[in-house]
């Protein structure tokens, strides 16, 4: 699970044409269709009920989105980098989220939430259904009963037949990367390395241009303008399908509700990359 830290700098960078807004209001009409909705004047319950965590936040992006149509949000990731970046996002923004660095196989919340959502593949990182399954009833122990699980993940179809064993290169002015894939398909495990190139300017610092804001990028060594500094990181995900997370969902007690295809919004099939799940804590 060790990632996401030279690469935090420049996550938002290489993120930016994720469709946030539009995740953020396919999240949004998903609670409104199934998130508890019951009049109580119990202020407590109240705040329960609208309070939303975020599973694998990563720079708070969709986080900050949804703080501000009113949920109470927590995000939980467990890079200390990528925290740090989205506690920046909060400071500029002045909304009142809660950030936690915790293990999403190991997390721990103060109380009961209505919902819980993790985007972006997040999951794809447990590698073994045992940790899917571990994650799972952590989700079914904090949803307030009735409450609400949105999730997306990448299908083995792919890792195996999309981007497994493929190299994706993007060059831009201030910073480039090489995303090489490796599938592993016994393991049906898609191993990626990244090697990115960030240039530094002449104070020595990381450039402040599209390539970011974060204050702490510092030149390491010495070097001239122009320069750039060179870093990699290894990641793991592994691919499943909608059979395998129906399985764990009901063995941890919760109940699939909705599938569709993540590009589509249609209906899932064989070639489906990326697929998103509704699913819920019976009442």
């Amino acid at each position: 699970m060790e990632a996401y830290t030279d690469f935090a700098g420049v996550y938002d960078t290489f993120m930016d044409e994720t469709p946030y807004e539009e995740w953020c209001e396919f999240v949004d009409a998903a609670l409104t269709r199934y998130r508890i909705k019951e009049e109580t004047a119990d202020t407590m319950l109240l705040q329960e009920q609208n309070s939303v965590v975020d599973l694998g936040c990563g720079t708070g992006t969709l986080t900050e989105l949804l703080a501000a149509k009113g949920y109470d949000m927590i995000g939980i990731d467990n890079s200390q980098e990528m925290l740090q970046i989205a506690m920046e996002k909060r400071a500029r923004s002045g909304l009142d989220i809660l950030y936690l660095q915790q293990d999403m196989r190991e997390f721990e919340l103060y109380g009961a939430v209505g919902a819980v959502i993790s985007v972006c593949d997040s999951l794809n990182y447990l590698l073994t259904e045992e940790e899917l399954l571990s994650t799972f009833l952590l989700v079914h122990n904090y949803l307030y009963p009735g409450g609400v699980f949105v999730f997306d993940f990448n299908t083995v179809y792919k890792y195996a037949e999309v981007i497994g064993d493929a190299t994706i290169a993007e060059n831009r002015e201030e910073c480039s990367f090489i995303w090489e894939n490796y599938y592993h398909p016994e393991e049906e495990i898609n191993e990626y390395d990244l090697t990115i190139f960030v240039k530094n300017d002449s104070e020595g610092k990381r450039n402040k241009g599209e390539c970011g804001k974060e204050e702490k990028w510092r030149k390491e060594a010495g070097g001239e303008e122009n320069s750039f500094r060179r870093f990699q990181e290894t990641h793991y995900q592994r691919g499943y399908r909608l059979e395998q997370m129906r399985a764990l969902l009901e063995k941890a007690g919760l109940s699939l509700v909705e599938a569709v295809d993540a590009d589509t919004r249609g209906e899932v099939t064989a070639e489906s990359e990326r697929i998103i799940v509704i699913s819920r804590k019976e009442k």
